[in-house]
């Protein structure tokens, strides 16, 4: 029985690159001289730093085009709180999102039997497995979940035949 698995995965080397190459340029920047501005990585999450929120902006801007020109696509930050440290300092937690959410994977099961195609999906931890008799349905599916789900990036892999 065909079936495919609908995924959400970010390249953690793209990321460590994109981290790598905008603290250079924060480095680099004129208006950051003399700043605490950087940012790190740990697992799946960034941490932003810098002097004031201004230039915490300017931090994200960078890190975001940074981000973007290695094809790390950025709906899958989740950004938190700015938080205050001593003195004007701030910092901010960023959340790198990896694999299909609980909630959302409900979303995707309940919008796939309510399409009336002829598929059956089921959670598997964290992605969705998405099963037909048939490879047209299973097309139509892709296209179905594509078209609903814009805010959250997918990935459909390990097609099997």
């Amino acid at each position: 029985m065909p079936s495919f698995d609908i995924v959400s995965e970010v390249n953690q080397v793209e990321v460590r690159n994109a981290v790598d190459q905008a603290n250079k340029e924060i480095s680099t920047r004129f208006d950051f001289k003399g700043s605490d501005a950087r940012v790190e990585h740990k697992d799946k999450e960034l941490t932003l730093f810098a002097d004031d929120d201004f230039k915490l902006k300017q931090v994200t801007d960078v890190l975001l085009g940074k981000l973007t020109k290695r094809q790390v696509d950025v709906r899958s930050l989740k950004f938190g709180n700015t938080e205050k440290m001593g003195g004007d300092k701030v910092k901010q937690v960023v959340t790198i999102r990896v694999g299909v959410e609980q909630e959302l994977s409900k979303k995707i099961v309940k919008m796939l039997k309510d399409s009336k195609l002829k598929v059956q999906a089921s959670i598997q931890g964290d992605a969705v497995r998405v099963s037909s008799a048939k490879r047209d349905e299973l097309q139509n599916a892709i296209a179905a979940v594509k078209k609903s789900i814009t805010d959250f990036p997918l990935q459909f892999g390990n097609f099997r035949d």
